[in-house]
């Protein structure tokens, strides 16, 4: 028997048109996951506790593996500070870490000391920031993200969430404009 398919229909072509659609839709969340830091969506409650007590707890996006790797097995000396946890909760943490950290050029290499502050791509977006403003009373330092960045809690990052710190000098606040 000799088939000669059939011509395409409005419906076929509505129907290819929209599994295209559906394996874009599902593709995109992986694309979006190494566009910028995130909390994941489950974030264990012992990073947001136990990290977020001192500081903002970090996205692990926005440090490679090795950088977390090393974090979680000196947390006794972390940065002059006993961050220690125990036995559990450090290897719960420092499993979802692993598993979340950074693989994209932002993270390509381990910054100096795995500090944040210290990475290529934070010296490159924070390059016009004077000295100054991060010795504001309502900074402190640079690894106080939430200073200047509303949604830094949450793990948002972007321009759009920037605020000017309480105590910012008119001619440093160019620098929080976009140009």
């Amino acid at each position: 028997m000799n088939r000669t398919p059939c011509p395409p229909t409005p419906f076929r072509r509505r129907w290819a048109t929209g599994l295209a659609a559906l394996a874009l839709a599902a593709a995109l969340p992986a694309a979006w996951a190494d566009s910028g830091p995130m909390l994941p969506r489950h974030t264990p409650s012992a990073y947001l506790q136990e990290c977020g007590s001192c500081h903002v707890a970090y996205p692990p996006g926005m440090l490679p593996a090795r950088s977390w790797q090393r974090l979680m097995t000196g947390l006794e000396r972390h940065y002059g500070s006993d961050a220690s946890l125990d036995p559990a909760t450090v290897q719960q943490l420092a499993g979802w870490l692993q598993q979340h950290a950074g693989t994209y050029k932002r993270v390509a290499e381990e910054p100096p000391q795995d500090r944040l502050t210290r990475s290529a791509w934070f010296q490159r977006k924070h390059r016009e920031i004077d000295p100054a403003v991060w010795r504001l009373a309502s900074v402190k330092s640079a690894a106080h993200c939430a200073a200047c960045h509303t949604g830094a809690e949450q793990g948002r990052f972007d321009d759009d969430g920037l605020r000017f710190p309480a105590g910012l000098a008119p001619q440093h606040r160019r620098a929080f404009l976009d140009d």
